[in-house]
C-alpha cells in the first residue's frame, strides 16, 4: 500500500513535469512561429476614395442589429410591402431594372445580396429596405431621361443598404429613447422591451435618415455609379430637375422621397465630391437604347391603363339621377311630358312677317 503511494506519486511528479515542458515547448514554438512571419500591414482604406470599394466597412458605427437579424426583418417588411403594393411582372421591365441594380450592387460596399422589385406606382420614388430589399417605383423611371439619371437614384439608395444606415438609425432612436424616457413611465424594462417592438414593427421607421446618412448615401452612391461607368453629373442633373419640379408643382415628390429634398447645400456637396473624389474619365455611359426600350413599354402600359374600360382604377363618369321625366311648356301654354335622357327642342316663336 506504502509502496503503491510513493509509486503514483511519482508518476504524478513526471507528468507534471512532462506537462511543462511540453508547454515550454509549445510556447517556445509559437514564438519561434511569431519571430518567422513577417508582420502584414492591413491596408489603410477611406470611404472617400472609389479605388477602395469593396475593401472597405461602411458600415461602422453601434449597431444592435446582427446582419442575420437585419436581413430577417428586412425580408418581413419587404413581403408586407409585396402584400399590398401592386409589383410589375413585366419580365422585360423587372429584368432590366434588375440587371441595372445588380451591376451597381457589384460596384458598391454591399456585403448581403440584394433583391430589386419594381412597383406599379407613378409617384417619383425608389427605397430601400434593411438587410438589401429595395424597390423602385415606375414614376422614378418614368421621370427619368437617361439612364445614368436611374443609376444615380438607385446608387444613393444601394449606399443606404451598404451603410446599413436603416438599423443603424434604428439603434440611435432606441439608444435616445433609453436617455430621454423615463422607464418607470414605461413599466420599467418590459415595457421598454415593447416599446422597441414597436418601432421595429414600423417601415417608416427604417426609411427616414439624419442629414449625415443622407450626405453619405450622397457621397457613396455617387462612387458607385462613376464605378459601374455612368456620367456621375446626371446625379446631380436628376435632383436638380427634381427640385425645379417641386418650386412649380408642389407634391411632384412622394413623401418619403422629400424627407431628404434635394436642397441647394446637398448639390453643392454633390458636385464638390465629384471634383475632389472622381477622377475625370474620357468617356461614361449616359443612356442606352435598352433604357429608351423600357420607357416606351411602361408609357404603353400607362396607356392601356387608362383606355382600358375594365380597369377598376380607370376614371368613372357617374350621371346625377334624375326623376325619369321632365314636363316642358310649349308657346301655345301646352304642357308635354318627355324623357329626361333625351336633349330639350328648341322652338323658335313666329314673328310678324313670318306667316303664321
Amino acid at each position: 500500500m506504502h509502496l503503491s503511494t510513493k509509486f503514483l506519486s511519482a508518476l504524478m511528479t513526471l507528468g507534471l513535469a512532462f506537462a511543462q515542458d511540453d508547454t515550454t515547448t509549445k510556447d517556445t514554438a509559437k514564438g519561434s512561429s511569431k519571430e518567422k512571419t513577417p508582420k502584414v500591414e492591413k491596408k489603410k482604406t477611406s470611404n472617400k476614395n472609389p479605388d477602395d470599394i469593396g475593401e472597405r466597412d461602411v458600415s461602422k458605427g453601434v449597431n444592435w442589429y446582427s446582419i442575420e437579424k437585419e436581413i430577417a426583418l428586412g425580408k418581413g417588411l419587404a413581403q408586407d410591402i409585396e402584400r399590398s403594393a401592386k409589383i410589375v411582372d413585366d419580365p422585360v421591365i423587372a429584368e432590366y431594372v434588375s440587371r441595372l441594380g445588380q451591376n451597381l450592387v457589384r460596384n458598391s460596399d454591399t456585403k448581403v445580396p440584394v433583391t430589386i422589385k419594381v412597383v406599379d406606382s407613378e409617384e417619383i420614388n425608389a427605397f430601400a429596405l434593411p438587410g438589401g430589399f429595395f424597390f423602385v417605383n415606375t414614376g422614378l423611371i418614368m421621370a427619368a431621361d437617361t439612364e445614368a439619371e436611374l443609376a444615380g437614384v438607385m446608387g444613393h439608395e444601394i449606399a443606404h443598404i451598404a451603410a446599413r444606415h436603416g438599423t443603424r438609425g434604428a439603434t440611435r432612436g432606441q439608444i435616445a429613447n433609453l436617455a430621454t424616457i423615463p422607464l418607470i413611465f414605461m413599466g420599467g424594462w418590459a415595457g421598454f422591451g415593447i416599446r422597441q417592438a414597436a418601432q421595429v414593427a414600423i417601415p417608416a421607421g427604417f426609411l427616414y435618415f439624419g442629414r449625415g446618412f443622407e450626405r453619405e448615401a450622397d457621397m457613396l452612391g455617387l462612387q458607385y455609379m462613376y464605378k459601374a461607368g455612368y456620367d456621375p453629373g446626371a446625379f446631380i442633373d436628376f435632383f436638380e430637375k427634381l427640385q425645379s419640379k417641386e418650386k412649380r408643382k408642389p407634391g411632384t415628390l412622394a413623401k418619403v422621397f422629400s424627407s431628404h429634398p434635394p436642397t441647394d447645400d446637398r448639390v453643392t456637396d454633390g458636385q464638390k465630391n465629384i471634383q475632389q473624389m472622381l477622377k475625370e474619365r474620357p468617356e461614361y455611359v449616359v443612356t442606352t437604347s435598352e433604357f429608351q426600350d423600357v420607357k416606351a413599354r411602361l408609357m404603353a402600359m400607362h396607356n392601356r391603363r387608362k383606355l382600358d374600360p375594365q380597369d377598376p382604377n380607370r376614371p368613372q363618369l357617374r350621371r346625377k339621377p334624375t326623376s325619369g321625366t321632365t314636363t316642358v311648356e310649349d308657346e301655345d301654354g301646352k304642357k308635354t311630358k318627355t324623357d329626361s335622357d333625351e336633349r330639350p327642342t328648341l322652338k323658335r316663336r313666329p314673328t310678324d312677317k313670318e306667316p303664321n
